[in-house]
């Protein structure tokens, strides 16, 4: 379980990308077997950034393309990249990232790293129309200590719509670089379109009667989420992973809470000291908002190898929107 990083552990991941792109061409590293791809596979070699984008890829790729996930355990917020990653972008021919400043860095030194001039890097993020993203401050920075300003909030993932826009932009890719198949991805990415719009109607048709919509959460990761549910996020607790509040943002956001009656705080698996979250639930208690509460929204940053099948997408985005309906009134 990965948990919070201080600052001075995102100047040394970023010096540690930095290091790693300048030396392994000398080191050989990136220079590793084909034993990250089926030697037997003549159709393309995916990669990905992380878990939501692996299930994307993997339904639309089916039998015809292979498909692998950088990231697993570790989500793109506290990423360091090792030779296995320099070893998969080598030998890769197309990679997927999700964009928007969250993985554009880590993807490009890394593909400079590995010495693969003729890897294709896809950013899914710029497929969003731009009236349609909104402001956050929550990126990988890679070291920077200052959010980068009006920057677009990255968790494009964690609404069904736009994974939808980002479904049928790994279609169209794999339609350029294997024409032959041309027909299947189409037949595969259509069948996934209707499971993640499937998706979305259930959770609406969930949620519909629900009259408490308003929650706090954990840091800035479910905008998106919130407004294809029809949800309103009244304040985050950390605005950037692993960054407490000061006294006078705890205040700030405790009395907010008070005054609006906001009982909800969104918490996340990911991070297993959740003190400032408890905080503010155990001062809504104290101050006679006696059912406040804690609901478990996984933002799908990173996954168990295990876990991380075509359909695990689907299964950890309906569990979430679930354990949502259990603690809305």
């Amino acid at each position: 379980m990965v948990g919070p990083r201080s600052s001075a552990n995102r100047v040394l991941a970023g010096t540690f990308v930095a290091v790693l792109a300048a030396l392994l061409p000398l080191l050989g590293l990136g220079c590793g077997t084909d034993s990250d791809w089926p030697k037997d596979h003549k159709g393309p070699k995916v990669a990905v950034s992380f878990a939501p984008l692996y299930c994307f890829a993997s339904n639309v790729a089916g039998d015809d393309a292979v498909v692998r996930s950088m990231m697993t355990t570790t989500g793109p917020h506290d990423f360091n990249p090792t030779d296995i990653e320099a070893r998969l972008i080598r030998n890769a021919n197309l990679l997927f990232i999700n964009g928007l400043d969250l993985d554009e860095e880590l993807a490009t030194k890394l593909q400079r790293g590995s010495g693969n001039k003729s890897l294709k890097v896809i950013n899914l993020g710029a497929r969003i129309p731009a009236d349609r993203l909104l402001e956050g401050e929550c990126h990988h920075d890679h070291g920077h200590d200052h959010p980068h300003e009006h920057a677009s909030d990255p968790h494009i993932w964690l609404s069904p719509d736009f994974a939808v826009i980002m479904t049928e932009g790994i279609r169209d890719e794999l339609k350029v670089a294997d024409p032959s198949n041309a027909a299947n991805y189409d037949r595969r990415a259509a069948e996934y379109v209707a499971k993640l719009r499937k998706l979305k109607a259930d959770g609406v048709d969930l949620l519909k009667d629900k009259k408490d919509r308003r929650l706090v959460t954990f840091h800035e990761s479910l905008a998106y989420f919130a407004k294809d549910f029809g949800l309103t996020i009244e304040g985050v607790v950390q605005k950037k992973p692993g960054s407490e509040p000061n006294q006078d943002e705890l205040n700030q956001l405790l009395k907010k809470c008070r005054d609006g009656k906001v009982r909800l705080i969104a918490i996340e698996p990911q991070y297993t000291a959740n003190t400032s979250a408890e905080t503010v639930l155990n001062e809504l208690r104290r101050k006679g908002l006696a059912d406040a509460a804690a609901v478990e929204i996984d933002p799908l940053e990173t996954a168990n190898p295990a876990a991380l099948t075509a359909d695990w997408y689907e299964r950890k985005m309906r569990a979430n929107i679930e354990e949502l309906a259990k603690a809305m009134k």
